[in-house]
């Protein structure tokens, strides 16, 4: 490095595995051995790093190894969807220490999910302390720098919201909040893709629509953080469904686990529940497959467009709806490879999420870590 390192970036080559002893700190940073040592030691004090066991020797003392502490505090996560919300505690590595699923009408509103998402997490912490910041993604437009809800037709219960202070309120340590496909598309891509690839769309197919960006290896939020929102784009041929946000045949009225329940019960059908429509599809029920394959090509054409737009190097597909039916897999590849441009799918690869549920639960951690742990941070330069 061509300057002091801080004690932040000290940190950041030895989270890294770069630099993992005394000696090829100062290498990488120039910095003297005095220096090396007052940042290592700081870190030290403050459970960010532990010493390791000794490193291999290249004569004489072998020396220390230096080693990211994950266990030197939590973070307190919640993956809010339509109906069921995963909480969890995680490590400093983003792993989840503890966690559950709890049935929740988001619908219900702040003024009852939040305090519920609180006590889930005094729960699980069970005297445990060390938190160091909350990370929490709902299912919900959120103009991310504020962390506030942006939903006029939609969640109108949530609109404008300004989630940080209430959650700081009682647990104060940094707190964050984002669109749940996003978080699910930051986890997938940092676990899964990174070592390959840094353009990724993910698309959750559930009770709802909606998909998260990852571009040159970073979340797309857009302006204000309404990047993404493609459930609400409308679809040729849709028949006429009024949606929740007031316009026709967009895509999450019409091709959604809602919809695909809904036209199969306007066909007579007796399914209650999407296990229901699993069933059928399993069993080979032929109109069963045919309306899920449908709703599958109405949300190609969403795709397909935001694969010429965005040129992912891969389309991931994710949330009960596609995790569970091929045949709305198998009509997504037929629209987009017929409707996208031949440079735009030339390599694409449109395939199921590789995380499952658990993306969620690990996206809002990273996101916290990621601000939490970053130089700025840690050298106190940078606002909670």
């Amino acid at each position: 490095m061509s300057r002091l390192a801080t004690t932040g970036e000290v940190l950041q080559l030895i989270r890294s595995g770069e630099a993992v002893t005394r000696a090829e700190l100062g290498r990488v940073t120039g910095l003297s051995r005095p220096a090396v040592a007052h940042r290592v030691a700081e870190l030290l004090q403050r459970g960010l790093i532990v010493e390791d066991a000794e490193g291999p020797s290249t004569g004489g003392r072998p020396p220390v190894r230096l080693r990211f502490n994950a266990a030197g505090g939590v973070v307190l996560v919640a993956s809010l969807g339509a109906g069921r919300t995963q909480i969890a505690i995680c490590d400093l590595a983003g792993e989840p220490l503890a966690r559950t699923d709890l049935e929740i009408d988001v619908e219900e509103g702040p003024d009852v999910v939040l305090p519920l998402v609180m006590d889930t997490w005094e729960k699980l912490l069970d005297g445990r302390g060390g938190v160091v910041g909350v990370g929490l993604g709902v299912p919900a437009t959120v103009e991310f720098a504020a962390g506030r809800t942006e939903s006029a037709r939609v969640m109108a219960s949530w609109t404008g919201v300004v989630i940080p202070p209430i959650i700081a309120s009682r647990f104060p340590v940094p707190v964050l909040v984002d669109n749940d496909v996003n978080v699910i598309a930051m986890g997938e891509h940092r676990m899964a893709y990174a070592s390959e690839l840094d353009d990724l769309l993910f698309v959750k197919v559930s009770t709802r629509i909606g998909a998260g960006v990852i571009s040159g290896g970073d979340i797309l939020r857009g302006a204000l953080g309404a990047a993404g929102e493609i459930g609400h784009i409308p679809v040729r041929d849709g028949g006429g469904v009024l949606c929740r946000c007031g316009n026709l045949d967009c895509v999450d009225s019409v091709a959604s686990g809602t919809a695909i329940l809904r036209e199969l019960r306007d066909k007579g059908r007796d399914v209650s529940s999407l296990a229901d429509v699993t069933a059928l599809v399993r069993a080979g029920d032929a109109e069963t497959m045919a309306v899920v394959r449908q709703a599958g090509r109405r949300l190609g054409e969403v795709i397909a467009t935001a694969v010429n737009l965005l040129n992912p190097a891969v389309v991931v597909l994710g949330g009960d709806v596609a995790e569970m039916f091929q045949p709305l897999v198998s009509g997504v590849r037929e629209i987009v490879y017929r409707r996208s441009t031949q440079l735009a799918t030339r390599s694409l690869r449109i395939e199921g999420s590789r995380l499952g549920p658990g993306a969620g639960i690990t996206g809002c951690a990273l996101m916290v870590i990621d601000r939490v742990l970053s130089p700025e941070a840690i050298d106190g330069t940078r606002a909670p």
